[in-house]
């Protein structure tokens, strides 16, 4: 399997980007479901390093596979919880009795998942730098 850590990690850095340019629009579901999409691509970036396989969509179970091979704090791993929860329900109206995600994710959820996946990403860079 060829190592592809770099371009994991540089995608996961262009979503994180591309969440905050949502927040400025005010599509804060959007932004939302993308700081988890960044938080997953940074963790499978650090499976890739060390040769290992990812597989799933959930941060908090990718973060704490790592134990063993890599120290995750606690707190990391709840903001990969706190990230989870918007794999589904930021995206589809089905998710709720009425409406859709646009009416039920403000700013202050778009601003929390932002903080959650920074820290993620900077776990992980801190990781592949090594």
């Amino acid at each position: 399997m060829v190592e592809r850590s770099k371009d994991w990690f540089e995608q996961a850095e262009r979503d994180l980007q591309t969440a905050r340019w949502l927040v400025d629009g005010g599509f804060h579901e959007w932004a939302c479901f993308i700081c988890q999409q960044a938080a997953e691509k940074a963790a499978k970036a650090v499976y890739q390093k060390l040769n290992g396989e990812a597989w799933g969509h959930a941060v908090a179970a990718l973060l704490g596979g790592l134990e063993g091979r890599v120290h995750v704090s606690e707190a990391i791993i709840a903001c990969g919880r706190m990230l989870d929860r918007f794999y589904i329900p930021a995206r589809y109206p089905n998710s709720w009795e009425r409406g859709g995600p646009k009416d039920y994710f403000a700013r202050q959820d778009a601003d929390d998942a932002i903080r959650c996946a920074e820290e993620i990403l900077r776990f992980c860079r801190d990781f592949l730098a090594r």
